[in-house]
Parts: structure tokens; C-alpha cells; sequence
């Protein structure tokens, strides 16, 4: 009796090892390099990229998939950035990695990225259009030609940080992004 209820849990402990050697758990860390540029100012939601794997998908000591193996994602989120405020934005998953040549489909936590904050770049705008229409004005009319020289510099700066002031944000191609599943999916 002893010896069946050995070979009945040896066989219990060896199914489960099969059965984890044919899933992807939750939780499982992935980094994939994209393949081209991606940019809020240019990217709409639900728009597709392709990759590779940069290290293998190991899961339980067994290669699932090998370094290099294809990943498709999408862009999940997109805004492109306001002009004085607000930076570009991009959220992307992935969806799909190919595992004995064939794209299994799968479910990732996002990465994030975000364009550079305006202010600094603003504010170096405004403030030095400022001080120029200051000089200016204080050169040319006194001290009422300086109080109008910074009112208008501040002006031009500010015209100069709307005109030059989008912060997309933007992920470069070949650029290795991290990952990590959400659900647990069978790869038979």
C-alpha cells in the first residue's frame, strides 16, 4: 500500500512540473527591445510594435523561449504634450511572445514613460525674453522704456516657449523595455 502511495504522489509531483513547465505564471519578468521609434506626439492607442527578447523566458528551469525570440505589443496609451504644459505621455504592453514557433498571446503590466517637464525650459524662456526687453527698453527710453521692454520681452519669451515647447515623450528604437505578466497562461 505504501509503495502505490509513493508512486501515486510521484506521479502527482511530476504532472505538476509538466503542468508549470507549459505556463508563463504571473509575475514572470520579461525585457524586450523594441524595434522602432515610438513617440506621443505621432502614436495612437492600440497601435502595434515588435521586439525581441533580450534575455531567454525561463519558467521552473525550462526555456519556454530563447533570447531574441519575437514579442508584439501595443501602445495602451498616447498624449502628446501641450505647449507651455503637461508632457507627452506613453503607456505600452506587451501581447504576444513566440514560444515554439508559434505567438502565444499574453497579458503585461505596462511601461511607462514621460516627456521632460516644461517648466525649467519655460521659465529660462520667459525670464531671459524679460531681461532682454528690460536692457532694451531701459536703453532706449529709461526707466518707463524698461518697464514696457519687460513686459514685452516677457511676451516674446513666452511666444518662444509655445512655439518650442512640446516635451513628447519618446522611446528610442533598440531601447530595452522591462515587463512583467498579469495572468498566468498556458502555452500548449
Amino acid at each position: 500500500m505504501l509503495g502505490r502511495t509513493l508512486k501515486i504522489a510521484s506521479l502527482v509531483m511530476f504532472l505538476a512540473v509538466v503542468a508549470a513547465a507549459e505556463t508563463i505564471p504571473a509575475g514572470t519578468h520579461m525585457t524586450a527591445r523594441i524595434d522602432s521609434q515610438i513617440n506621443s506626439g505621432t502614436a495612437t492607442a492600440g497601435q502595434a510594435f515588435h521586439g525581441n527578447l533580450t534575455r531567454a523566458l525561463v519558467v521552473n528551469g525550462e526555456t519556454l523561449a530563447p533570447s531574441g525570440a519575437p514579442v508584439k505589443g501595443k501602445v495602451t496609451y498616447a498624449k502628446s504634450s501641450g505647449r507651455l504644459h503637461k508632457p507627452g505621455e506613453l503607456a505600452l504592453r506587451l501581447t504576444a511572445v513566440e514560444i515554439n514557433g508559434k505567438m502565444v498571446p499574453i497579458s503585461t503590466s505596462a511601461f511607462r514613460a514621460k516627456g521632460k517637464s516644461h517648466t525649467k525650459s519655460n521659465v529660462t524662456k520667459i525670464g531671459g525674453g524679460a531681461a532682454a526687453g528690460a536692457l532694451i527698453g531701459g536703453l532706449a527710453g529709461g526707466g518707463k522704456g524698461a518697464l514696457i521692454g519687460t513686459a514685452v520681452g516677457a511676451g516674446a519669451g513666452t511666444g518662444l516657449a509655445a512655439a518650442t515647447g512640446k516635451e513628447e515623450a519618446v522611446i528610442h528604437a533598440e531601447s530595452a523595455l522591462s515587463f512583467t505578466t498579469t495572468t498566468t497562461v498556458n502555452v500548449k
